[in-house]
């Protein structure tokens, strides 16, 4: 049970990211372009579409799932860091907070790398 809801869990951020993605696309392309949007709305579309993946892949067990999840979690708030941190410039000329899109960019980098540990554990860890 607590598996199926993570991956509900995980699947909701996922669509979560996917529609603040579109939003931001939307403003970069009316709103207020040149801002810095495109990259924030491309940030969490892709990273929406590789938590989908992400627990597609916990679901068929060919990742190690605690850091799996740990990966999941890593996409999700890297992303959102690094995307609210440009929204927040675009639309209020001020940061998230200090260093925000940096620190997002490492989350996300420490998760794809997480990920990549997640598939090459030994069978009988996962």
């Amino acid at each position: 049970m607590v598996g199926r809801r993570a991956d509900a869990i995980g699947i909701g951020l996922a669509g979560l990211m996917g529609a603040a993605g579109v939003m931001l696309a939307a403003a970069g392309a009316h709103v207020t372009s040149g801002v810095g949007l495109d990259t924030a709305a491309n940030m969490l579309l892709f990273h929406a579409s590789a938590v989908l993946a992400l627990v597609a892949l916990l679901d068929r067990s060919l990742v190690w799932r605690p850091l799996g999840l740990l990966a999941a979690f890593a996409l999700v708030l890297g992303a959102s860091l690094f995307a609210g941190d440009l929204a927040c410039r675009a639309f209020a000329q001020t940061r998230l907070f200090p260093m925000a899109a940096p620190i997002g960019g490492t989350i996300l980098i420490g998760g794809w790398l997480v990920l990549a540990l997640a598939a090459v554990l030994p069978a009988g860890r996962r």
